[in-house]
């Protein structure tokens, strides 16, 4: 692997299946870049969305990039102390010239601060793979992505474990 982007500030940017901009998150903090993960941390991230709406987030967060399955996940600190992960099944993220880049595939996955689960956006998943195309391949990938990461969850397998999620905020609020 080449050099690390550790203890750099990054944005983050969404695409479509078919190449057109979806979201771009401001500048973020990279704790971690491995072979598997990009992980890197914010507080009150500015985020533009394809329409031009502009928006900051609400919590301190922690978002988990793979490298190599098809998934990311944002870990967000809630104010009652506990922590809500949201799920974007996409396809494995890549280092772009300043930005981890990856393609939204519309299927999400929120697991609540009380351990339960909700699949969301399926309908709009539905909607984009007839109009944008997805192929089959993509479709199965898709679809056993979401039963990974729901097995992931039961498991409480990385990054579903809220005690290293604490510790990599504290680590980011040590530098910030």
């Amino acid at each position: 692997m080449g050099e690390t982007l550790r203890g750099k500030w990054l944005k983050i940017q969404a695409y479509k299946h078919d190449g057109t901009f979806h979201r771009l998150w401001s500048f973020n903090y990279v704790l971690r870049d491995d072979d598997d993960y990009f992980v890197l941390a914010s507080n009150r991230s500015a985020v533009i969305e394809h329409n031009g709406r502009k928006w900051h987030t609400k919590e301190p967060s922690i978002f988990i990039f793979s490298k190599k399955q098809w998934f990311n996940v944002i870990a967000m600190f809630k104010d009652d102390n506990t922590i809500t992960y949201y799920v974007n099944i996409a396809s494995p993220s890549i280092y772009d010239k300043g930005y981890i880049k990856f393609i939204d595939y519309d299927l999400d996955i929120k697991l609540f601060g009380d351990g339960s689960t909700k699949l969301l956006d399926v309908g709009e998943y539905r909607k984009h793979a007839n109009s944008l195309g997805y192929p089959d391949e993509i479709r199965n990938i898709l679809s056993n992505s979401v039963d990974l990461v729901f097995k992931m969850i039961q498991n409480h397998q990385f990054p579903f474990d809220n005690d290293v999620i604490k510790t990599l905020y504290k680590e980011f609020e040590n530098i910030n």
